[in-house]
């Protein structure tokens, strides 16, 4: 008998004792449990509920039925994990995939892992496999580290352990969820990337973070392009420099002006420019009053 054939026939074995009422595994310590934990079973698919926690939660409707007809033809290669919640029922931890893509060819089964473990294993179990083994869109990773943080009160050191990802690379993550809402759904949809986010994630106004993605959408720019036009944003807001106004290239002392006055009989007004031109302005206050001023300047 093959290997193959004999690893089958185990899996049929062990799953008709996790059938029987009186090997209810609950804990690594009960009997029977070094059998069935660990070990690949077929399980019905029907016993099997969607993980809550699952971080992926867009389904390439395509890809999933390439899969699909892959699984057809091959089988499940690689088996579903799972986590025994109650008497045959239990809870995926990582697989989805695989485990939609066999509903939509009519399988009952799947091969599947069986571990014995809580909301918070189930959770960081199920967040470290998926990203690890598949494409999550950078929103989606995120907000699953978000939850790590929110619900298991990881610092982000800590993740950075549990995970093995760099704190760095975690926090660029979580920094995303401060986009626009708008603009992170255009993530998860492919239409810009998770480095044109980074880049508008330096603008707090959200009304030009849509702004910009607007532009980097309809004018299909680059991440360098993005860089830019968030920079000259910035640069936009700096205050002008004030510009010094110029000096007069000489002055006009008092005793000019009083001259002037006297001479006209009214106040006039003096300027002299920083390149040395200037003005005088000799207000009138009537008809005759003009004419009179004019009789002076004619002498």
């Amino acid at each position: 008998m093959s290997k193959a054939i004999k690893k089958q026939a185990l899996g049929r074995g062990l799953s008709a004792l996790l059938k029987d009422p009186e090997n209810d595994i609950q804990s690594v310590e009960d009997k029977n449990a070094d059998k069935v934990v660990g070990n690949i079973i077929e399980l019905e698919i029907d016993a099997i509920e969607i993980n809550p926690f699952q971080p992926r939660s867009n389904f390439n409707e395509e890809s999933l039925r390439e899969l699909a007809t892959s699984i057809k033809e091959l089988g499940v290669i690689q088996p579903i994990t799972v986590r025994k919640l109650d008497f045959n029922k239990y809870q995926l931890i990582s697989g989805e995939r695989r485990l939609r893509a066999s509903k939509l060819i009519g399988l009952t089964t799947v091969p599947a892992y069986i571990r014995i473990a809580n909301d918070n294993e189930s959770l960081v179990m199920a967040l470290v496999e998926n990203i690890q083994r598949h494409d999550l869109d950078p929103i989606e990773i995120a907000l699953s580290y978000q939850r790590l943080i929110d619900e298991i009160q990881l610092t982000q050191e800590q993740m950075s352990e549990r995970v093995g990802k760099k704190r760095s690379t975690i926090a660029n993550y979580l920094r995303l969820l401060k986009l626009d809402p708008i603009i992170q759904t255009g993530i998860r949809d492919g239409f810009i990337s998770m480095g044109h986010g980074r880049a508008i994630i330096n603008i707090d106004d959200h009304d030009v973070q849509t702004d910009i993605y607007q532009k980097i959408v309809s004018q299909n720019l680059s991440v360098r392009e993005t860089e830019t036009l968030v920079k000259n944003y910035h640069e936009s807001l700096k205050p002008k420099p004030a510009i010094p106004a110029k000096t007069a290239s000489f002055e006009i002392n008092d005793e000019d002006v009083s001259t002037f006055n006297k001479y006209f009989g009214t106040k006039i007004d003096v300027k002299v420019a920083g390149n040395g031109k200037g003005k005088i302005t000799i207000p009138f206050h009537s008809e005759e009053d003009f004419n009179r001023i004019i009789k002076l300047i004619e002498g």
